[in-house]
């Protein structure tokens, strides 16, 4: 009787492209679900044995991409300002001092209402272990607090602020006001205007304390 032989099954070798795809996808899919959780749960409880479940990976698979969960939330803080780069450049230089602040922060607090938890998780950490600690700088303060500056240097060289004026202070102060008003988003229900609201009346007071003029014409 004649025996059939069976070729041994050849293997086609995965591409190094093929691998990269993969291992992005997998990736992205810890982020969305680490992005969910943190907005559910906030930073302490989303574990991430939770996390590798909810994107239906293990344990290993996150760690295999991420060191550990501080390095998950900092890069679903960093995919968040890439999003707000164009949120926080400076507007046209034709617009009035404060009109200029006012659309910087609109934007602002535009996009942060789709994601009030994340931001809660955020602040909350950045007082418990500083902008320093091991949940690293949140670079859209950074950025914030440039175009602030640019905003505010073009008003002393119009001549709507004095040159005295200390103009890091001022951005750093219109920065606190902007962010203590998600207090009201968050506990007392405000909206997008209501917030827009009451920045402005504290943009307004804080730049005639600064002894804002109206611009030359």
């Amino acid at each position: 009787m004649n025996r059939i032989v069976f070729a041994p099954r050849s293997r086609v070798p995965i591409s190094p492209s093929h691998r990269a795809d993969s291992k992005a996808r997998t990736r992205q899919k810890v982020l969305e679900a680490a992005r969910d959780l943190f907005m559910e749960r906030g930073y302490d409880a989303a574990t991430i044995r939770d996390i590798a479940a909810r994107a239906g990976l293990s344990t290993g698979a996150v760690f295999a991409s991420f060191s550990d969960k501080a390095d998950l939330f900092n890069t679903v803080l960093a995919q968040d300002t890439e999003r707000q780069s164009d949120l926080v450049k400076t507007p046209a230089s034709e617009i009035p001092t404060e009109a200029a602040l006012m659309e910087l922060f609109r934007r602002a607090y535009g996009f942060h209402m789709e994601q009030l938890p994340l931001l809660q998780a955020a602040t909350g950490l950045s007082w418990s272990q500083g902008l320093g600690g091991p949940l690293g700088n949140r670079p859209v303060y950074s950025l914030a607090l440039a175009a602030m500056s640019a905003i505010l240097t073009r008003a002393i060289e119009r001549g709507e602020l004095p040159a005295s004026m200390d103009e890091a202070l001022l951005s750093e102060m219109l920065w606190d006001a902007y962010l203590s008003n998600y207090r009201q988003a968050l506990f007392d229900g405000w909206g997008l205007e209501q917030l827009v609201n009451r920045l402005e009346r504290q943009v307004h007071v804080l730049l005639a304390g600064a002894g804002a003029s109206a611009p030359p014409t």
